[in-house]
């Protein structure tokens, strides 16, 4: 199984959405999996024109040669995908919704119903990965993955595939802080990762009880709160 991680955080190998994902591609692996851990800050990706081209005058080909052509190629190839992105005001990071908008190519023109009759564009390949979303909020609580839940369902809808799991992290800034006390309550949360890495190789999907267990708060929200206040105070 080839599964590989699109990473939206702007911050790279310093983010606690990389930090999500270190731990989930470290059981995937474990379970027989080939990984590939790509941040999309790296790669030069132009924005989208909405110009058609790569519908009509080149198929499935955009007018723009940038990283995107090499991107496109681990995307439509690989057996799962990873959707990983922090809470940008409710949304994914500006980088990851740039990189979706250049996902277009992978999708024929045509229009079609899907199962439930609402219009789709058709295949342009016969096979398209399996999805897998990790976002992390600075918020704590998990209402703040409304909006990236239901788009990465239609995207996923969009582009002939499914969601298979779902990780989101309210008060996802705890995992970057270095104390004592959280230290065992944070590797608790990471073996949990593991765990759900491991379950989309050996099942296929992040089971109902791992996913519950992911989403519970790490330590109470009002402590949360509080500790974010203080932080910010001193950073004033």
């Amino acid at each position: 199984m080839k599964i590989t991680v699109f990473n939206g955080s702007p911050r790279g190998k310093k983010s606690n959405t990389h930090r999500m994902v270190t731990e989930f591609l470290a059981g995937a692996e474990k379970a027989g999996a080939d990984v590939e851990n790509i941040f999309l800050i790296k790669k030069k990706i132009k924005f989208c024109h909405g110009c058609f081209d790569c519908w009509t005058k080149t198929p499935g080909k955009c007018i723009f040669h940038d990283d995107m052509d090499e991107l496109l190629e681990k995307f439509i190839k690989s057996d799962v995908v990873v959707i990983a992105t922090p809470v940008y005001v409710d949304n994914v990071s500006g980088l990851m919704k740039t990189f979706m908008d250049r996902l277009i190519p992978l999708v024929d023109p045509h229009f079609e119903k899907d199962e439930k009759g609402e219009t789709r564009h058709t295949k342009r390949y016969a096979k398209y990965p399996k999805i897998v979303v990790i976002s992390n909020s600075g918020f704590g609580e998990q209402s703040h993955f409304q909006v990236i839940q239901l788009l990465v369902r239609r995207v996923a809808r969009n582009m002939h595939s499914e969601v298979i799991g779902e990780i989101y992290r309210g008060g996802g800034e705890i995992l970057g802080v270095k104390h004592m006390m959280l230290k065992p309550l944070v590797a608790r949360y990471y073996k949990l990762l593991r765990k759900a890495g491991k379950e989309v190789v050996n099942e296929g999907k992040i089971s109902g009880e791992t996913r519950s267990k992911l989403e519970k708060p790490i330590i109470p929200l009002e402590q949360y709160a509080a500790g974010a206040n203080k932080r910010w105070d001193k950073l004033a």
